[in-house]
């Protein structure tokens, strides 16, 4: 008797788990609706189907828990079990859980629906009412394009702002690293023999630039010689 029930409670507990998998599959597809950017006025095929299909599974999920409760109070050797009192809590509250979570994306979907109708209602009553008044509409346009040269205006201030702050960073980097220049050339004059090893490092640069440049025209008379 108690291997009946112990296999009924892992085929309950297995059901139970395969209905949370297909419910949380389909609050991936209903979340979609809510965060639509242009949802249709009225629901959908899809969306009342999937909304149906996890009301549904809500409601088997719930009806298992209980034969689940019925079987741990009624068997002894399944209520001394702290395992399977755990494992049903826990599937007690991801009920819960997703219960509040249907709720609150019907919730969602709605208020984003009426936000969307009533935003096309006054679109409509705003070009009905121009339609019936030319010079209102035209007055209209005349400030909706003044705000918008206002904001490009505003747009355009920003990044002169930024262009004159940048600028004047760099002049602060260039007095900085003159001062730097002018550190290191003062240390420079203070440690004897220095001055003459710069010279010397100097001349030799302008030494190698002379023999590269000497290079660089002989290569080129060669090239201009043999085409």
């Amino acid at each position: 008797m108690s291997i009946s029930i112990g296999k009924g409670w892992a085929q309950l507990r297995q059901q139970t788990r395969s209905l949370e998998a297909q419910t949380d599959t389909l609050f991936h597809t209903y979340s979609r609706f809510a965060s639509a950017p242009n949802i249709p006025p009225k629901p959908t095929e899809e969306e009342i189907r999937t909304e149906t299909q996890i009301q549904e599974l809500l409601e088997k999920r719930e009806s298992l828990i209980t034969q689940l409760n019925t079987l741990l109070t009624t068997d002894p050797s399944l209520t001394s079990s702290a395992l399977k009192q755990n494992n049903l809590s826990l599937h007690r509250s991801t009920l819960h859980e997703h219960t509040q979570t249907l709720t609150r994306l019907r919730s969602s979907i709605s208020q984003s629906r009426q936000r969307a109708n009533l935003l096309s209602t006054v679109r409509a009553d705003i070009s009905s009412y121009r339609s019936s008044n030319p010079e209102t509409a035209e007055a209209d346009y005349m400030l909706d394009e003044r705000s918008r040269i206002d904001r490009s205006h505003n747009v355009a201030d920003g990044v002169l702002s930024q262009a004159y702050a940048v600028n004047e960073q760099f002049g602060v980097q260039r007095e900085m690293l003159g001062n730097v220049q002018r550190r290191i050339v003062g240390a420079a004059g203070k440690v004897p023999g220095i001055n003459s090893l710069i010279g010397r490092i100097g001349a030799k640069r302008r030494r190698d630039g002379v023999i590269m440049g000497g290079f660089i025209a002989l290569c080129m008379l060669v090239f201009l010689y043999f085409m």
